[in-house]
């Protein structure tokens, strides 16, 4: 039987305490003995009760707990040998060889050197009578794996760490919430947010906060008077109309010459040099508490589970692996490249070869530095001379999905910067056979980044009948050469009909891509949709909600959530809120599946189970409906729990995107321009899909986007997300497990 510890170290992280939870279950489910090691490595150097074998209940409510149950805390003992021997007598005394290490590029770089250590560890251990020569060599090789648990997202070998997404929630809250303060009194805000050298944070939530200035480290101004070109933007954004100027300062930010740009020295240029107030704030360790998102939670279950995976295949005997996620894949990097990278771009920083920087950063951040450079300009550049001018209209089709105004903000503006002319069709489909067409300028969509809903209107119409002479003739009379369809279902269907009647409307003979915004991520040639995100957020916070409702009263929810056939919201909202069972379409429902499930919650709420959480995707069964479930266990419950039903319904179509999709739909926005830019005036233009798949953005020509689509259940033909069904289904009650007795012998409790 192996045994495994788990750790968080260094500063705490919202997710961290998922990711245990994920390792603790997982690995008991595969017949582990897990335990977890309180305060970090000063738990492992002290030992004794620090050091305690998890049971499954012992992780139960945590999921959406922020900062670490089991505790972080510097130990400089273990920054020496002597300390580093006290560890390894320690874990051997266990009989632990294996550890996952969740924390920043600190605490793995500690790891690291520890595996590296180990063997001349125990071989010191035996010489001075400490450890039976028998027991070292039974232990001889030292298992590390890192998940990477900081909000600074400062590690090379993962797209993003535990705890990033949350603390970017964090950001973008209160820079929208200080917007309309600033934009009321005309006023300028100066907002400080963590990263240590790295200047994520305060990148991405400048393109997800519409922020008009943004300072980094890896990109400082390459102006030797930087002051007066910032202040030129925000003077030129006044006159043009804004209301507000917010500059985001990275807490590492400086100069091409490496001297330091505070918060008070910005706002002091602002006051000085556009003679008007400015404020600071200065956001702190509030970017790091509270509880974690539901990408963060849905992060740090996969990656635990990943941890027990490596662990459990001995193929990473001896060695220090981290686990990464590239695009929506978990990834296994060597950590001792991780930590060489991460030490590298550093360095970069440090010498001033702000290139080198960036190219370590990776091109997705790079490309993020462009961006924003272009969109937090007051207007657009001049166009070039002899630069052709192309014609591109934007719309809007299907349900409402939050994110669609980034996106549309973000086409918008990057086109116009290029020298195009931008068009915005109104109310969908319909809006366009009736010819609400409209140029747009710069400041048309100045505040949208944030907003919710559809500012260009949406509704679910697909084109027919005399639509389509309409439509032709709205190309036709605005001279259009480029369409970007922004949407879910209903907007690939209406493309599609477009696309097919080429031959009898020539006018339809232009570019079409389809960008994909919808929050049940239903679509193909996308492994993400903007608006998803949203989406599971409001879910979960609906359903931590109701589970402190329901814990009160001895009660059992079936949560009712969107997603018509396609069930990624309920699979990942069940994920992410720890709900004991989860009915999907793509599954079927069985009256026996309903039986057992009654049956297991009977048992536990005798046991003392306080509530339950069922999730149910819209349209799982025709039959078993969610009054049908609510009244079934009703019934079955009798003495032990009452049922009630929760239909979550349009909320989780409303309110503002979040940091993830933002920032999603406004790299997709910049794709769409470049692709109907290189298409537009070809011979033979493509019309295509874009999507994130396998970590990169993908298109998808037409012809191979209708092949991926399943027509009758609405929704793609291959899901990937059902390759997480098992995660979820061991998370929650262990159905995969192998016999180990410390198991639920009922639905666990995850109040």
């Amino acid at each position: 039987m192996k045994k495994i510890g788990v750790l968080t170290s260094g500063g705490d992280a919202p997710g961290m305490n998922a990711a245990v939870r994920a390792v603790v279950r997982a690995g008991i489910a595969t017949g582990a003995e897990v335990f977890a090691i309180y305060e970090g490595y000063q738990g492992m150097v002290d030992g004794q009760g620090w050091i305690r074998r998890m049971a499954w209940q012992d992780v139960g409510g945590i999921l959406y707990k922020g900062g670490t149950l089991i505790g972080t805390a510097r130990c400089n003992d273990f920054r020496e040998r002597h300390g580093r021997l006290r560890a390894a007598r320690n874990l051997i005394e266990h009989g632990i060889d294996n550890l996952v290490v969740i924390g920043g590029d600190g605490s793995l770089t500690g790891a690291n050197i520890f595996r590296q250590e180990w063997s001349g560890l125990l071989d010191e251990l035996v010489e001075r009578g400490e450890l039976p020569y028998e027991l070292a060599q039974e232990h001889r090789e030292l298992t590390i794996v890192g998940l990477v648990g900081s909000i600074d997202n400062d590690m090379w070998g993962t797209d993003i760490s535990i705890g990033a997404d949350t603390a970017l929630h964090r950001i973008t809250d209160a820079v929208d919430a200080i917007s309309s303060t600033a934009a009321s009194h005309q006023r300028s805000f100066v907002v400080e947010v963590m990263g240590r050298h790295c200047g994520y944070l305060a990148l991405m939530s400048a393109i997800a906060t519409g922020a008009d200035w943004v300072l980094i480290p890896e990109a400082p101004p390459n102006l030797d008077e930087w002051e007066n070109k910032m202040c030129a933007v925000l003077k030129n954004g006044r006159e043009n109309g804004r209301r507000d100027s917010i500059v985001i300062v990275a807490e590492g930010a400086q100069d091409r010459y490496g001297n330091e740009i505070t918060c008070g020295y910005v706002k002091q240029v602002l006051e000085e040099r556009l003679q008007e107030d400015a404020r600071v704030t200065i956001l702190g360790h509030v970017q790091r508490g509270g509880s974690p998102s539901a990408f963060d939670r849905n992060l740090s279950t996969l990656m635990g589970a990943a941890a027990i995976d490596a662990i459990m295949s001995d193929k990473f005997i001896g060695q220090a692996t981290l686990i990464g996620l590239k695009g929506n894949k978990i990834t296994h990097t060597p950590l001792e490249e991780c930590l060489e990278n991460t030490k590298a771009i550093g360095e970069a920083i440090k010498t001033c070869n702000f290139e080198r920087a960036m190219e370590l950063r990776g091109n997705g951040f790079r490309e993020a530095f462009q961006t924003v450079r272009t969109l937090v300009r007051a207007i657009p550049h001049d166009p070039l001379p002899g630069q052709k001018q192309r014609r591109i209209a934007v719309i809007n089709s299907g349900a409402p999905s939050p994110g669609m105004n980034t996106a549309v903000r973000a086409a918008v503006r990057l086109g116009l910067d290029k020298g195009h002319a931008m068009f915005g069709i109104y109310n969908g489909f319909a809006g366009f056979a009736d010819d609400e067409i409209e140029e747009l300028n710069w400041m048309s969509v100045n505040g949208w980044a944030y907003l919710g809903g559809s500012e260009l209107g949406t509704n679910r119409h697909i084109p027919a009948n005399s639509d389509f002479y309409k439509i032709a003739r709205g190309i036709e009379e605005n001279n259009i050469e480029g369409l970007l369809i922004i949407g879910g279902w209903s907007a690939y269907v209406s493309a599609l009909e477009l696309y097919q009647r080429r031959n009898n409307y020539p006018a339809f003979n232009i570019p079409i891509v389809c960008f994909p915004a919808t929050i049940d991520n239903d679509l193909p040639g996308a492994e993400l949709s903007v608006g998803a995100d949203s989406a599971l957020n409001s879910i979960i916070d609906a359903v931590d909600k109701i589970k402190q409702s329901a814990v009160a009263s001895k009660r059992v929810f079936v949560v009712e959530v969107m997603g018509e056939r396609c069930g990624y919201l309920a699979l990942m909202s069940a994920l992410a809120t720890g709900a004991e069972r989860v009915y999907l379409h793509e599954e079927g429902m069985r009256l026996t599946d309903l039986a057992v499930d009654v049956e297991l919650l009977v048992s536990g709420f005798k046991q003392g189970k306080r509530l339950g959480v069922i999730i149910r995707s819209e349209d799982a069964n025709e039959t078993y409906t969610t009054d049908f479930m609510c009244a079934l266990l009703e019934e079955e419950g009798g003495d032990y729990f009452t049922a009630r039903k929760a239909v979550l319904g349009h909320m989780q179509q409303g309110g503002n995107p979040t940091p993830f999709d933002r920032i999603l739909a406004t790299r997709l926005g910049a794709k769409c321009i470049s692709y109907l830019e290189e298409q537009i005036g070809a011979a033979e233009p493509v019309s295509a899909c874009i999507g994130l798949q396998s970590g990169a953005f993908r298109f998808t020509e037409f012809h191979d986007m209708q092949r991926q689509m399943d027509m009758e259940n609405r929704r793609p033909k291959h899901q990937w997300w059902m390759e997480l069904r098992p995660i979820a289904r061991t998370m929650s009650n262990g159905r995969n497990h192998t016999g180990d007795p410390s198991l639920p012998k009922a639905l666990t409790d995850e109040s």
